[in-house]
């Protein structure tokens, strides 16, 4: 008896099931992105009207005569009159302020821009023992409110001013003892912007420069310095205007009539505007004080934006 060979069938496989669709994140619609650009324009329409009115309503102010100022304090003159600003400049001494202000403006702002930058390109640039202790130094000093250091800053000021034999050339009631404080508060932020962009820089560009023959001092002014314009305008505007609109260190520093600032001026103008009924002076020298800053920014606003985004675009 013959013997059939029998072979099993091979078993068929069961099929795979095909992974899950990964879930994608959500697309924006249209009309999402719409109700966005909806949302933040009329947010910023509206602090841009906060902030815009005010001034404003301050140069229509100086104006105006006393009486329509009282009387209509939100309509506008019937007689557009110039006369506010000389009796601000002149017997307000809105003029004296003036000159004393961007003379300390001047100093701090300069020699606030040079010792920054040259500190935080070597911070930067430079690695050495102890270099991010004394950079993590000036950044401390950003946390350091101004009227936490106002008595130490007066004991300090007098006491090493009259200590070094100084005492009417950085003392108290001095232009250059101002500007030391000046220059002493406004370095801390100066330092960590410019530190952020020097670190952007190519290196490529010094190294061929030190190649070349160029020393330590030449490479920083004549190759970096240029390089890192656009931060350098940026963080000026910001030092200009932060030491144009100090209040707070010239009331401490300056006691000299004689040699006050534009902020104290307005203060003054403001407690003389109660007993000589002057409000149009006082709203006039406001406008002359805000009219510098705003010029200064509308001349550079393009180079304060590109300092601000230069760092991160690079």
């Amino acid at each position: 008896m013959s013997h059939l060979a029998t072979t099993d069938a091979p078993a068929t496989p069961e099929p795979t099931p095909a992974p899950a669709p990964a879930k994608s994140a959500p697309k924006m619609t249209a009309d999402t992105g719409r109700v966005f650009n909806v949302f933040s324009h009329g947010f910023l329409f509206i602090w841009g009207a906060l902030v815009t009115i005010p001034l404003l309503w301050a140069v229509i102010q100086s104006f105006k005569t006393d009486t329509e100022i009282i009387n209509d304090p939100l309509g506008l003159p019937d007689q557009w009159l110039w006369g506010a600003f000389g009796r601000a400049w002149t017997k307000g001494h809105i003029g004296e302020f003036f000159f004393n202000t961007v003379l300390v403006l001047i100093g701090g702002v300069g020699l606030t821009m040079l010792l920054g930058s040259m500190a935080a390109y070597v911070l930067a640039r430079y690695p050495f023992r102890g270099n991010r202790a004394v950079y993590w130094m000036f950044v401390a000093g950003l946390t350091m409110p101004i009227y936490l250091g106002i008595l130490p800053l007066y004991l300090t000021v007098d006491n090493v001013a009259n200590a070094l034999g100084l005492g009417e050339v950085i003392g108290l009631s001095t232009h250059l003892g101002l500007i030391l404080v000046y220059v002493a508060y406004s370095l801390p932020f100066t330092v960590f912007f410019l530190h952020a962009f020097f670190r952007t820089l190519p290196s490529s560009i010094a190294e061929a420069a030190s190649v070349d023959g160029a020393g330590h001092v030449r490479l920083f002014f004549q190759v970096m310095m240029p390089m890192a314009k656009p931060g350098l305008i940026g963080i000026g505007i910001f030092n200009v205007i932060g030491q144009w609109n100090q209040f707070i260190l010239p009331t401490v520093i300056m006691k000299d009539e004689d040699k006050r600032l534009l902020t104290q001026g307005l203060l003054e103008l403001a407690t003389n505007a109660r007993y000589e009924t002057d409000f149009a002076r006082l709203f006039a020298g406001m406008t002359l004080a805000m009219l510098p800053i705003l010029a200064v920014y509308l001349i550079f606003h393009r180079q304060v934006q590109s300092g601000l985004t230069g760092a991160t675009l690079k």
